[in-house]
């Protein structure tokens, strides 16, 4: 299985210039040890500060990279160091990727035996191990719990008390949290991953264990809410996630007319209890796959009412795509196809007909259906996995027209592929798009490769781009191609505004100000420096320490060293008492 296509300029795209270069750096002094595939997951140990390695994880599918992973702390913009440096491997030498063995496959090797001993052997090693595996155990064997007031359904082959203890310990937790002073809400990300245990349930085909694991789930919750509630926790998350997991479930289960009144029963007094809008999962027990107008659809009888004999509720779509998820996974494609015209799916409606192979009766239908910039990627990269590459470039350029939220990812997803055609035209237009959306420095380098003899025209059009474009995150890409070309004031103007913990920015633009305007770097240093010194906040004077330097740079370039002494000498007695700050000065050679 190979590994998706790898740039250079998709890194440097994902990372700043810092990440990139110390990336860069860890990359020629060997510190990724070896990079290995295992199917659709790669993986690196790097060598950094700490004794340990930092472990990458990068997985992907036949559309590119789906996650990038690192274990470091990096909390900044794009990739850090270690992954830039596991990237430029892979770009730069995919031979040396070592290719092992996916999970699947190793365990395939083993008998039950084998497979006994080695779980054995791998809990004496990770003891913590044994309670995962208590708990998965005891889900996928055990009878289902009696002792209960609530009527649950009864085709289950596992134990839902399991569930109920992790949920009341999970409510605890966060009852703790909260009493410990943290005021962000930590129970959405565990609840919702007890949830999604019942959805992987549901896409084995295993509907009554996925509802046994939602009726633990939701009744506990009801019951024990107004512990966490009381605190400000809200339940709209995570009953919007469980809506979703009991209607796939409900929809796959085999369930007796019986049972369908115990649960309908059940959720009505959730919903009372816990405060909670269980329609859609109502609305999909009262349906099922028998509902008239949904019949009609799936045999591909299509009115202007879709699916739907009465008013169409708010949750329609979210129901259709539900379905649509069940007869994807049946593998009924044309009822997919059928329902997804009917509820206006469109975006399932082209890549199902692309992934199907039809790719001229998608690009024909998505002519007079597709109305977004989603729709649009969505079909392209449908289509360039199905080999039709010029397809998909066309569909993509058209997408660029169309409104939608991705234009900076379908613009340069564009570009990339019209490069691979060799249409250098239509990669820069793509890539000019983008770059209307978010400004990088790596981009405007990319668009000057492409314009080639026509770059002064087109660098004009960008300047005007990046001089009108606003929001956080923009600067550092102003500050690049300011002084890239030479616009000094311009990036004066842009650092003269930033706050002082954008330090390592405006370093730079005072460095390149210096034989420009040294007047800006001494007075915008000295504001800064003083701030921190006046304030007496001895934790900051490294930075003062490191404003003043600037400030000196500047005065000695200017030829005014006079006047460097003179105002060193003033901060010398004003701050005379702070023993730290000048010990600093000492330091750095500015005593």
């Amino acid at each position: 299985m190979s590994i998706p296509q790898i740039s250079e300029f998709t890194i440097r795209r994902h990372a700043n210039a810092k990440s990139f270069q110390r990336g860069e750096a860890y990359y020629n002094a060997g510190a990724v040890n070896a990079v290995i595939q295992r199917g659709h997951l790669l993986q690196a140990d790097v060598v950094g500060t700490e004794a340990r390695p930092y472990h990458v994880n990068l997985n992907f599918d036949s559309s590119g990279l789906t996650s990038v992973k690192c274990t470091c702390a990096y909390d900044y913009e794009g990739w850090c160091k270690h992954i830039v440096a596991t990237m430029l491997v892979c770009a730069r030498n995919p031979e040396n990727i070592e290719q092992r063995p996916t999970l699947e496959e190793l365990l395939n090797r083993l008998d039950r035996i084998e497979t006994q001993r080695l779980l054995q052997e791998l809990v004496a090693e990770y003891p913590p191990l044994i309670e995962a595996i208590d708990r998965h155990v005891s889900w996928m064997t055990n009878p289902a719990d009696n002792q209960t007031s609530i009527k649950f359904v009864r085709h289950n082959t596992l134990d839902p008390a399991s569930f109920r203890r992790q949920v009341r310990q999970i409510l605890k937790d966060t009852v703790r949290y909260f009493e410990e002073g943290y005021e962000d809400d930590p129970i959405g990300e565990d609840l919702l991953s007890v949830v999604q245990t019942a959805v992987d349930f549901s896409e084995r085909g295993e509907g009554e264990n996925a509802i046994a694991i939602l009726e633990a789930i939701t009744s506990t919750c009801a019951e024990n809410w107004d512990d966490v509630a009381e605190y400000g926790a809200e339940n709209d998350e995570v009953v919007g996630e469980l809506n979703n997991a009991w209607c796939e479930a409900i929809l796959i289960a085999e369930l007796t007319p019986e049972e369908k009144v115990d649960i309908q029963i059940n959720l009505e007094a959730w919903q009372d209890e816990w405060n909670a809008d269980f329609g859609l999962v109502m609305e999909a027990l009262r349906q099922g796959w028998d509902y008239p107008p949904l019949v009609q659809v799936l045999q591909g009888n299509i009115t202007e009412r879709g699916a739907w004999e009465e008013d169409v509720p708010d949750y329609a779509d979210d129901l259709a795509l539900i379905r649509l998820k069940i007869l994807e996974r049946q593998e009924r494609y044309q009822e997919y196809l059928y329902l997804a015209e009917a509820e206006g799916q469109t975006q399932q409606y082209l890549t199902m007909l692309g992934r199907l192979g039809r790719v001229e009766e998608a690009i024909d239908a998505a002519q007079t259906q597709m109305n977004s910039m989603e729709e649009a990627f969505a079909l392209a990269k449908t289509l360039s996995v199905q080999g039709a590459l010029q397809q998909a470039l066309d569909i993509a350029q058209s997408g660029l027209n169309l409104p939608g939220n991705c234009q900076y990812e379908l613009g340069i997803w564009t570009s990339d592929l019209a490069i691979e055609l060799g249409n250098s035209e239509a990669a820069l237009l793509a890539i000019k798009a983008a770059f209307q959306m978010k400004p990088s420095f790596v981009d405007y380098q990319r668009m000057a490769e492409l314009a080639g003899e026509n770059w002064e025209s087109v660098k004009t059009d960008l300047l005007r781009i990046v001089c009108t474009c606003s929001g956080w995150g923009t600067e550092s890409a102003k500050v690049d191609i300011f002084l890239h070309e030479g616009l000094i004031d311009d990036a004066i103007a842009i650092a003269s505004e930033l706050s002082s913990d954008r330090s390592e920015l405006i370093h730079r633009v005072m460095d390149a100000a210096i034989p420009h305007n040294p007047g800006w770097v001494i007075a915008n240093a000295r504001r800064r420096a003083e701030k921190i010194m006046d304030a007496g906040k001895a934790e900051y004077y490294y930075y003062a320490v490191e404003w003043l330097k600037k400030a000196r740079n500047a005065y000695l370039e200017s030829g005014k060293k006079a006047d460097w002494l003179s105002y060193r000498e003033n901060l010398m007695q004003t701050h005379a008492r702070k023993r730290k700050l000048m010990g600093m000065f000492k330091e750095s050679g500015m005593e």
